[in-house]
């Protein structure tokens, strides 16, 4: 008898609710050795691979990949070794999530009446592979474990396995085609209710492909375009009609000229949680801007001054941020509520493009390492995060952030604040410009900096001091050493 077994969707950290099959590694009875990469699982912040407790194979794929499903959701069934439709069948039927809810409170299962009549437990053999909670699980039960197959590593038969065993085992019978349902309450998978809920399309009276009639996201983007073609621009009532908005938004209410082709994407769990973030910055916290031209010339002399593996520029401005924030604290912080926390160390969050989006993983401390250690810090961090593979604590936290555009030929920009961080600098590229240098008219390279600030906790004097402080290391480079 095959070892049967479980794929979940896995919980990784207190806040996860749901994950996103964002592509499977293997395929169905696809053989795969301990340690493979199974699947890549995308959460609201970052996407992590699912390795392979052990040998064995997915018998039965069950989620697809793009979908969303919740936390303890069945992903898939795991063998090591030969398994029967007739057993995937069982496991599946019977199976019943894990409550992963975090509400203070351990769940019970109610006593059984004190009327109702145990079974005789069956003696459990010395040399049987079983937990000891196990054991003392079973013989309360009166289950026989010999006709258990133990989920636990080697085959040992754990609590949990017990726990499927005195559950009552159910045969799904079908019933023919889903019934037509308030839309509320329509047969669809995930990834379909969303999709229809940005375009606006009702799921009630869709028949869908997908298994006893399951809506699926084919059957939702199959009528994407028949209705944005059919329906007509809506226009509502409003007591006061503003032309300088209604035109824009009647453009974009009208369909593509004919030819047009438009990709209708839905937005990954990081775009959403970056699109809901920043939002809630430019809604709840009120920035103020604080920009400074800052000479370059001497620092950029100073790195081609290195020989070998030269920092770049923007590890000596992680660098000047650390030492700046140590000489004014008052923007090395967080606002959480009505409390400002403040930090001994400089942890500083870099902002990386990548593929799916910005991600910005942290410098630990920066002010305690040097330009070279920050360089080799970083570089290992933002290959990680193109790959994604950053781990969860390397982006969470941070008491300041810095984002650089100049790399794209960007002169100067504002930055909007990544809560809860009190600050965050944006750098553009130094270009050449006129600079009074002790009576002198001199053209250098100069930077354009700018500061944006919380100003619930950040006052526009810290802003400017923290600039003066930044433009001193910056035109003095020997400083950062």
């Amino acid at each position: 008898m095959a070892n049967l077994k479980a794929f979940t969707m896995p919980k990784w950290g207190i806040e996860m609710a749901e994950g996103t099959i964002a592509e499977w590694a293997v395929g169905a009875n696809e053989p795969f050795k301990r340690g493979a990469v199974l699947a890549l699982v995308e959460t609201d912040k970052i996407t992590n691979e699912i390795e392979a407790e052990a040998d064995g194979r997915f018998v039965r794929i069950l989620a697809e990949a793009g979908g969303t499903y919740p936390v303890g959701a069945l992903l898939a069934v795991l063998s090591d070794g030969e398994a029967s439709d007739a057993e995937i069948d069982a496991l599946i039927a019977g199976f019943r999530p894990a409550d992963t809810s975090f509400t203070g409170e351990v769940a019970t299962t109610p006593a059984p009446a004190a009327s109702a009549a145990k079974p005789a437990a069956p003696a459990i053999p010395a040399d049987t592979k079983i937990s000891p909670v196990a054991r003392a699980e079973a013989q309360a039960a009166g289950i026989d474990v010999a006709a258990i197959a133990g989920s636990g590593r080697g085959g040992r038969i754990t609590a949990q396995d017990i726990a499927q065993a005195t559950r009552p085992q159910t045969t799904p019978a079908p019933a023919g085609p889903y019934p037509t349902t308030p839309e509320s309450d329509a047969y669809a998978s995930p990834l379909a209710r969303r999709l229809a809920h940005l375009n606006g399309i009702a799921l009630s009276g869709v028949t869908g492909t997908g298994r006893k009639g399951r809506i699926g996201k084919a059957d939702v983007l199959a009528l994407i375009k028949p209705v944005a073609e059919a329906a007509p621009p809506r226009v509502e009532a409003t007591p006061a009609p503003a032309p300088a908005v209604s035109a824009p938004a009647a453009a974009s209410a009208a369909p593509p000229p004919a030819g047009d082709h438009v990709d209708v994407m839905p937005m990954s769990s990081m775009r959403r949680t970056i699109a809901r973030r920043l939002t809630e910055s430019k809604q709840t916290i009120p920035h103020f801007y604080v920009r400074r031209r800052i000479r370059a010339d001497r620092l950029l002399g100073v790195r081609a001054a290195v020989t070998g593996q030269k920092p770049s520029v923007n590890d000596y401005l992680v660098r000047a941020c650390a030492l700046a924030l140590m000489e004014v604290p008052q923007a090395n912080i967080q606002v959480h509520g009505n409390e400002i926390h403040r930090f001994g160390q400089a942890d500083i969050a870099i902002a990386v493009a990548t593929e799916r989006g910005l991600v910005t993983p942290i410098v630990k401390a920066a002010d305690r390492l040097s330009v070279f250690d920050i360089s080799r810090q970083m570089a290992e961090l933002a290959q990680r995060a193109r790959s994604n593979r950053l781990r969860g604590e390397e982006i969470s936290g941070g008491s300041f952030s810095l984002s650089n555009l100049g790399g794209f030929g960007v002169e100067q920009f504002d930055a909007i604040i990544n809560p809860p961080q009190g600050a965050i600098l944006a750098v553009g590229a130094a270009r050449p410009e006129p600079i009074d240098d002790d009576g002198a008219i001199r053209i250098v390279p100069v930077l354009h900096v700018s500061l944006s600030c919380d100003h619930r906790a950040i006052d526009g004097a810290d802003g400017a001091r923290f600039m003066q402080a930044l433009a001193q290391l910056i035109e003095d480079p020997r400083l950062l050493d």
